[in-house]
């Protein structure tokens, strides 16, 4: 014989004033949606859950929920208050019960309806839950953009702190030294006086160039027009000036596709993977090749150097990050493309990174 639902139990679960008191029968798919979409809605009080089979899947959440169960569904009938009942259970018994009960103030649905409802709600379910971890997603991506870009800002602002010391600072310093010495030599040896004036005057030639590299690493991009093209062919011409590396650049398409905030982080990338050039590769050359089109940005960077074996790289995240590889992909990851390592030792290194645009970035459209 069925115990009878605990009064106590009943009474915890009592509706809150002005929300609709509703019954279940059945605990499986159709109960479980009903029961999840219910249980944070305040217009709603689930009184009391019926089923029969023991291991349907609804009954651990109705445990969870605190909702009363019972396996004789015409105990729920019973159950004072009850406003709606709700039968999921796909039995024709209960359906045919139902189909004779008459209760006033109690509205029953059943059969193509109920399922109908608990359909409609599981759809909900899972389109929440997609949303959920769609949006999940963006927030992963958006921390890893934050991440990175405090990253990035810091070791920007470290390597121009550097070139400064290292050039500006001390071209200035050479040339105060020069004019101290010309300053005691004018009249002592005028000539040599002369000669070291000339010295400081090509001294400091030097490092107003210098001073306006730093300022153009500051801002590479003129931020009136976004100009990407002509902002990297005047890197390029700095940059083989300053490494003596014979540098190449080739570029197809149109840059007004592309939104200022992919410029800036494409010039970031190509600026990246040169100065690993530099660094590392021992290369007397370098060709960056730059693709636009409606769908699909694509830009290789090739070099000559000694290159590096990939897999040993790969399997070692210190030298990972000391090849400067890791901030190159995942710079490019955040503008949503990939990038690709090619290298061998002796037969140089190619770092490809492809951005898909499809409709995101139309023509004209500068808007992020």
């Amino acid at each position: 014989m069925n115990k009878p639902l605990p009064q106590q139990r009943a009474r915890r679960n009592q509706p809150t004033s002005g929300a609709t008191s509703v019954a279940i029968i059945g605990a499986g798919r159709g109960g479980t949606a009903l029961m999840e979409i219910f249980a944070t809605d305040p217009l709603v009080q689930i009184v009391g859950v019926a089923e029969r089979d023991p291991e349907a899947p609804g009954l651990g959440l109705a445990k969870q929920l605190n909702i009363p169960i019972t396996r004789d569904y015409r105990q729920l009938l019973a159950m004072e208050p009850v406003d709606l009942i709700i039968d999921v259970s796909g039995d024709g018994e209960v359906r045919q019960f139902l189909r004779d009960f008459h209760r006033m103030g109690v509205t029953i649905i059943g059969g193509a309806s109920a399922k109908f409802m608990w359909e409609l709600i599981e759809a909900r379910i899972r389109a929440t839950a997609e949303i959920e971890k769609t949006l999940n997603k963006y927030q992963s991506l958006y921390r890893l953009y934050v991440k990175e870009t405090g990253a990035a800002v810091t070791e920007e602002r470290t390597r121009i702190a550097c070139e400064i010391h290292d050039g500006f600072v001390q071209s200035l310093a050479g040339v105060n030294f020069k004019l101290d010495l010309c300053q005691q030599l004018i009249r002592k040896n005028p000539r040599a006086g002369l000669a070291t004036l000339k010295e400081s005057k090509a001294q400091l030639k030097l490092a107003i160039q210098e001073a306006r590299q730093v300022i153009f690493n500051l801002r590479p991009l003129h931020y009136d027009k976004m100009e990407l093209i002509p902002a990297l062919t005047n890197y390029f011409k700095s940059y083989q000036t300053q490494t003596h590396i014979a540098t190449k650049f080739s570029v197809m398409g149109d840059e007004q596709i592309l939104f200022p905030r992919t410029k800036i982080f494409l010039f970031r990338i190509i600026q990246e993977a040169l100065s690993n050039v530099e660094k590392h590769a021992k290369a007397d050359r370098v060709s960056i090749k730059l693709d636009i089109n409606m769908d699909l940005l694509r830009v290789t960077i090739s070099d000559n150097g000694i290159g590096f074996d990939l897999e040993t790289v790969l399997r070692d995240p210190e030298k990972w990050d000391h090849f400067g590889i890791k901030g190159i992909l995942e710079r490019a990851r955040l503008v949503g493309g990939e990038g690709h390592v090619q290298s061998k030792p002796g037969k140089g290194t190619k770092i490809i990174v492809e951005v898909p645009l499809g409709h995101k970035e139309e023509r004209g459209n500068g808007e992020n």
